[in-house]
This record gives C-alpha cells, structure tokens and sequence, in this order.
C-alpha cells in the first residue's frame, strides 16, 4: 500500500512540476527559470503544510512523499544554476541559488506553522 500511495502522488506531481514548467518559461520568456523556482517554493511549502502536525499517514505518503518529491526539482535547479554560469548571467545564476533557497525554506516554515494550526 505504501508504494502505492507514493507512486499515486508522483503520478501527479511529475506532470505538474513539467506543464507549469512550461508554461511559466513559455509566459515570462526571460533565461531566468521562474518554472523551477516555482514548482520548488510551491512544493516546499505543501510539504511543510503536510508536516506540520499529525496529517494522517497516507496523506504524508501520497502527498509528502509523493507528489512533493515529484513536483519539486532541485537537480533542475542545479542544472539551471549551472546553465546560468555558463551563459555568463553570473548575477542571475546566484539569485537562482540564493532566492529558491530562501524562498524554499521560507514556505515551508509557513507551511508547518499553518499545518499545525489546521491540523491541531
């Protein structure tokens, strides 16, 4: 049941995290990738929503485990981080970094702090 449950929230996460990716590139048209930072804040801070007080184990498994682990992308980030260097956008390549490092923690201490809210 376990497998299950983490393979029906990456079955959603994983089209997700690719068609906002997408969409946001093909929307904002800039080198920054606004898709990637996205998905990563979005799925940082469902993540914390989740853990944030007793969520009933299959919810921690479909959607924490799951479509977070799915949705979320930081091997893209580095990827991207990289690419950026690479491209001599130095500024932008360590506000890549900096930002959805930052962003990311940030949503998810607002995560758990609304998850213990709901959930208590």
């Amino acid at each position: 049941m376990t497998v299950l449950l983490v393979a029906l929230g990456a079955a959603l996460g994983a089209p997700t995290r690719y068609l906002t990716d997408r969409w946001l590139q093909s929307t904002h048209g800039t080198g920054f990738p606004w898709g990637t930072f996205s998905v990563n804040v979005v799925a940082s801070f469902v993540l914390g929503l989740v853990l944030g007080g007793p969520a009933p184990h299959a919810a921690v498994l479909a959607v924490g485990v799951g479509f977070c682990g799915s949705l979320s992308t930081w091997s893209t980030l580095a990827y991207e981080t990289v690419r950026l260097a690479d491209e001599r956008a130095r500024t932008a390549s360590v506000m890549n970094v900096l930002v959805s490092t930052l962003a990311g923690l940030g949503a998810a201490g607002l995560g758990l702090a609304l998850g213990a809210m709901l959930w208590a």
